[in-house]
């Protein structure tokens, strides 16, 4: 027994050896064994297979795509940074290097899922729509060097690690909220924001139209809301509005990048740059001045009066026939100078113009409130505990809830004490804590398929530039955006902290602002 012991060690011992080097089956299996994906995408994909292999991208690659758009973008982004001429023939029978195809993607990906195979010899992505592409596309770009995305030449190499990676959402809603009320943004600046929202999977963009300091949109029937109502900002600045073809802009490039707009314009309450600009929505028929503070509550659409229902059902109207998306949200919140009795009445009126015009209600909870949600209306949570009884009864009676707690999700929060920008109402939100929930088991009886999806509000009582916006949503975007994507199982603070830390050095070459957090482990540089 002893003789036949010491014969297996010296076989091992031997085998070891070959191991080491590199002359045998051992090697191969171990090196096999010990492949994997680099720690760098975000939102972590649902299953990751390396094979050991590298992709190099060469300037003999061609790309092929069954889908324009999302072949021009990748191209678009790979030319800028390596300088390949990168052909790109949309709808070819003969893959490329790097090819885009909307067939044979496994059945449960869904319509934003996807499939990407890389190998020595070139990458495949194959999904069942448009959107999946472009998601498998982002994850592509993430698994190259982070010098990618420069808009000029770089030296690469552009390597990608060989394998199979298969990935689709947790939750069909994967929201960011701009708030272009209290400081306006122009189309230019929106339009980059969802450029950088499109990085990480994120599917719609709530547009915060309308409020007390500003209105945002242009209404033909009503020209004094932007011309008048839009006129100013928090702080007294110029403000400003879209046309409605700036808005049908934001909505088209949106749409580029397959991202859905849900426009809102909040009510009843929020509403003084409306009263501001016509007397005659308000009861006593005096239209009282603009407003540049940040005080909330105290403005009311007069619920008893018949004009502010027609007012309703034109602004809504002109509103819907600029919107593909399903969703118009009507806010609800904060209304503290309306009586229960009068936002119950009001708020069942309002529903009911929305669905006249053939869209889907969404709001802040406080519509729960009532206990009278329409068919198909859709809550968001932004409160900071995890019980809210109003919105467990409209769970159990079918409403759909988008969670965006304001203690993890609100991007307008401080990261600590010393953040120059930002609120602290519902306490500090470093990058842990915004990661560091479950949407789909936060609120207690709204679990399940009554979670939608998740979103992150930027509010910009205190933001005023792209830089401001950029500093306030990054990190934090990302980590709500794995939330929303990525499967409860994957969830890990220390993973993410080290994926997100690799973002960085994309971040520094696309200019981002971001705030470096110190829970985050930086690469030296980015």
């Amino acid at each position: 027994m002893k003789h036949t012991q010491r014969s297996r060690q010296l076989l091992l011992v031997l085998l070891a050896v070959l191991g080491l080097l590199g002359g045998g089956l051992v090697a191969g299996a171990g090196a096999a064994a010990a492949a994997s994906f680099p720690n760098t995408v975000v939102p972590v994909p649902v299953s990751e297979t390396a094979d050991g292999s590298t992709f190099t991208l060469t300037a003999g690659a061609t790309v092929t795509s069954d889908d324009a758009n999302t072949g021009g973008y990748l191209t678009d982004v790979l030319r800028a940074s390596t300088g390949f001429a990168l052909p790109l023939t949309v709808g070819a029978a003969t893959p490329g290097t790097i090819a885009l195809s909307l067939s044979g993607a496994p059945a449960g990906v869904g319509a934003e899922g996807y499939q990407l195979t890389a190998s020595a010899t070139g990458v495949t992505i194959r999904a069942q729509q448009p959107a999946g592409l472009f998601h498998g596309v982002q994850t592509l770009l993430q698994l190259l060097p982070g010098a990618v995305m420069s808009p000029t030449v770089q030296p690469g190499p552009w390597t990608v690690t060989g394998g199979t990676i298969v990935d689709y959402p947790r939750f069909g809603y994967r929201g960011a909220m701009l708030d272009v009320a209290r400081h306006f943004f122009t189309v230019a600046q929106v339009e980059r924001y969802i450029d950088e929202l499109a990085l990480y999977k994120i599917d719609y963009l709530h547009l915060h139209l309308s409020d007390d300091q500003g209105w945002r949109i242009a209404i033909n029937s009503w020209p004094n809301l932007a011309v008048h109502g839009g006129s100013t900002e928090v702080g007294g600045g110029a403000g400003g509005y879209y046309t409605q073809a700036d808005y049908s802009a934001i909505v088209a490039y949106a749409a580029s990048r397959y991202l859905t707009v849900v426009p809102e314009i909040d009510m009843p309450g929020h509403t003084n740059a409306a009263l501001s600009s016509y007397a005659s929505l308000n009861c006593n028929g005096v239209a009282p001045s603009l407003y540049t503070g940040t005080n909330v509550g105290f403005s009311s659409l007069c619920v008893p009066l018949p004009l502010t229902y027609t007012f309703i059902d034109q602004v809504v109207g002109e509103l819907a026939a600029l919107t593909p998306g399903p969703w118009i949200h009507i806010g609800g919140d904060e209304a503290g100078s309306t009586t229960a009795s009068d936002y119950a009445t009001f708020l069942g009126k309002a529903q009911q113009v929305v669905a006249n015009h053939g869209k889907a209600v969404m709001g802040w909870h406080d519509i729960a409130n009532t206990g009278a949600l329409l068919p198909g209306t859709q809550a968001q949570y932004w409160g900071t505990s995890t019980t809210a009884a109003n919105l467990a009864t409209a769970a159990a009676k079918g409403a759909k809830v988008v969670m965006s707690p304001a203690n993890h999700a609100y991007l307008d929060m401080k990261y600590t004490h010393k953040t120059k920008l930002g609120q602290s109402w519902a306490g500090l939100t470093d990058v842990n804590t915004a990661y560091g929930w479950d949407p789909g088991n936060y609120l207690t009886g709204v679990t399940g398929s009554s979670v939608a999806g998740v979103e992150g509000p930027l509010w910009t009582e205190t933001v005023v530039t792209s830089a401001d916006i950029d500093y306030m949503a990054f990190p934090r975007l990302p980590a709500l955006a794995e939330l929303g994507w990525s499967p409860w199982s994957t969830h890990s603070q220390s993973a993410f902290d080290a994926r997100l830390g690799a973002q960085g050095p994309r971040w520094k070459t696309l200019g981002v602002n971001y705030y470096r957090s110190t829970q985050i482990s930086w690469p030296a540089g980015s």
